[in-house]
């Protein structure tokens, strides 16, 4: 007998029309569509041709009409500041719609950019559904940028207004972000007609005459904006992902296929009922951030939590349960390198025994792959399912799941489970033909992409064809490696770069860290492929040790190699390894593999963008040369 996940997913594809027409029931139409799927352009297809709607009147008013206006839309909760506040969906609506009367007043209409560059305080939810209210698109940036990586998005999305805050706040110190700001607006050649400045107590900003408006000052001046109809197709937003070229992509998301698709996600992958409490750990300059603390969450009818804090340090490794408990959240969705801090500050998980978690009954995990020793860890403590789910800032929602709201599989270790209801997910060779199962090639997923995905890179669909459909015709392709096995589970191995070649053995850096991540003594680790005259690549391991280890590092080297050697094999030519204090990650918690890889191999770097601290990048240098490697040279 066929399971119901199988039912439903090959619905999805056989009849895509009748499974995403249903889900579109829904939601709230201002004009049905024409044509579900627009496939007059291919491989560049439209979802809800003709229709529209407004994505803040389904997340706010629509609740609010149906009387759910008392129930709580959102709870901030500060480790930084110790505050706490609720906003109900009418109190949330009517904050929304004054903002939004603020940007109107300022001349922003349907069409226009708005570039919100802020930290995670409620406020930053609320510009981004007035922008949406409008049908104006919003562009977040991550709050504490440098100036010149804000500058490009500056000259990229040409915003008629900026959004900001006077500071964030990192465990230890204040950020102030106006001076950053203006260093921004001063080194680009596109010059915003307004700055909308939110002051906060901890760091005033200093204003400029003519430019500069205070947001609580514009508030309480401005009348409440209604609702602007878009078309389905229209974008809602834009947000920056890393290009190769230096110049960053801007991922676009429509307004209809994202709202269809997010709400379908809430129940059908995550298991979640209107009212509950939901959480997403994460910040809303990152794709999580938009889909599953923002949208998401309000188009279900949820309460959701925007944290600002950290997993460990504010003030320990028990924040996360706090959280949980205080608020009786029902699932968590936070990166694996969360994790991997609060198991490696707290090994035991000594601090989980002071909270009440009987709320609690998912976690989930994404933003980079989810090692084995991470879940088992979790698993073993929290006594839930933790489930590890796949996708990308350019695909919006997830690809890969075990689908919590429609039927739940057996977890394997090293696996998101299978594909996702709409998610066509085929791996390839460099022929372009399918491989059999376990083989490990591109992972593509077949055209056309579900609703809710990018339709395209922001004045830039020449890219995008070059950069996602060119590889692979057909198919969207990934960047990722990986293979489906015989029960139908997709492994994702790596990113294509870091599939290594040794000796013309292609191997995977990410089964290595999975093995590494196994030692009791490792909370966390990255391999990498460094350059050998002889065998083209091998591969080099870092190790984070758990708190509190006092073992001879060298002892540990050794066993690593050799769990290694064992589980791989000699193939792996797997015989270096360095003992770090800390890796160098991105601050959505991504490790920067490739930077570590150009230090490895003396090339000169350019230090990302998006890095957390980059004071770690020279410890790594330190740490590679060591073991003899590295004399790789910033270019700052």
């Amino acid at each position: 007998m066929a399971s119901r996940y199988a039912d439903i997913h090959r619905r999805s594809l056989e009849d895509p029309e009748g499974f995403w027409s249903e889900a579109a029931g829904t939601i709230h139409w201002e004009k049905r569509w024409d044509k579900l799927l627009d496939d007059s352009r291919p491989p560049f297809y439209r979802w809800f041709a003709g229709g529209v709607l407004n994505t803040c009147y389904n997340c706010l008013d629509r609740h609010v009409a149906a009387g759910r206006g008392q129930q709580a839309a959102l709870i901030y909760d500060s480790a930084m500041t110790g505050e706490t506040r609720s906003f109900t969906y009418a109190e949330l609506t009517d904050l929304v719609a004054r903002f939004a009367g603020v940007l109107a007043g300022q001349g922003v209409v349907e069409g226009d950019r708005v570039i919100l560059y802020m930290p995670m305080v409620p406020e930053a939810a609320i510009a981004m559904l007035a922008c949406a209210r409008l049908g104006a698109i919003h562009s977040v940036v991550f709050g504490g940028f440098a100036p010149a990586e804000l500058a490009t998005r500056l000259n990229d999305a040409k915003p008629r207004i900026v959004v900001s805050a006077s500071c964030g706040l990192e465990p230890g110190r204040v950020l102030p972000y106006k001076p950053l700001l203006d260093a921004a607006i001063d080194l680009a050649q596109f010059k915003p007609e307004r700055c909308i400045i939110l002051q906060r107590p901890q760091a005033r900003a200093e204003m400029k005459p003519g430019r500069d408006l205070d947001w609580e000052e514009a508030a309480a001046a401005a009348r409440p904006a209604a609702c602007v109809p878009v078309a389905a197709t229209d974008p809602l937003y834009v947000l920056y992902t890393s290009g190769t070229t230096g110049q960053p992509k801007g991922v676009v998301r429509d307004n209809g296929g994202h709202a269809v698709a997010l709400q379908w996600s809430m129940k059908n992958i995550y298991g979640i009922e209107p009212g509950e409490v939901w959480w997403a750990a994460s910040d809303v300059g990152w794709v999580v951030g938009h889909s599953y603390i923002v949208y998401a969450p309000l188009l279900q009818g949820c309460t959701t939590v925007l944290y600002e804090g950290k997993p460990v340090g504010t003030p320990d490794a028990g924040a996360y349960w706090r959280v949980i408990q205080q608020h009786k959240v029902s699932a968590l969705f936070t990166a694996p390198t969360a994790f991997r801090a609060i198991k490696r500050d707290d090994p035991d998980a000594k601090l989980l025994r002071n909270y009440d978690m009987r709320s609690f009954r998912t976690l989930f995990l994404a933003g980079e792959r989810s090692d084995p020793a991470t879940l088992e860890w979790a698993e073993a403590h929290l006594k839930v399912p933790v489930i590890d789910h796949w996708w990308q800032t350019e695909t919006g929602w997830p690809i890969v799941s075990n689908c919590m709201g429609i039927e739940q599989f057996p977890v394997k270790h090293g696996s998101p489970t299978k594909a996702v209801p709409g998610w066509d997910v085929r791996v390839l060779n460099a022929e372009g033909q399918e491989v059999k199962h376990g083989d490990i090639g591109a992972l593509v997923c077949k055209l056309p992409l579900p609703p809710g995905t990018f339709p395209t890179l922001w004045n830039a669909e020449q890219r995008f064809f070059d950069s996602y459909l060119r590889a692979y015709p057909g198919y969207y392709n990934t960047g990722d490696a990986g293979f489906i096995d015989a029960d139908g589970y997709v492994y994702v191995m790596a990113r294509t770069d870091d599939v290594i070649n040794v000796a013309g053995h292609r191997l995977s850096t990410g089964a290595m860290e999975e093995v590494l991540a196994a030692h009791p003594d490792v909370a966390e680790c990255a391999v990498i492929g460094a350059h050998d005259e002889l065998k083209g690549q091998v591969p080099l391991g870092f190790l984070v040790l758990k708190a509190g280890v006092s073992r001879d590092a060298h002892q540990i080297v050794d066993e690593a190699v050799a769990l290694v050697r064992e589980r791989i094999g000699p193939v792996a030519a797997f015989r270096t390894a360095a003992v770090v204090k800390r890796l160098p990650k991105t601050r959505s918690g991504k490790i920067l593999r490739g930077t570590m890889q150009k230090i490895a191999d003396g090339e000169e770097y350019k230090t990302p963008a998006t890095i957390d601290d980059p004071a770690i990048l020279p410890e790594i240098g330190e740490a590679l040369q060591g073991v003899g490697y590295g004399k790789g040279q910033s270019k700052g």
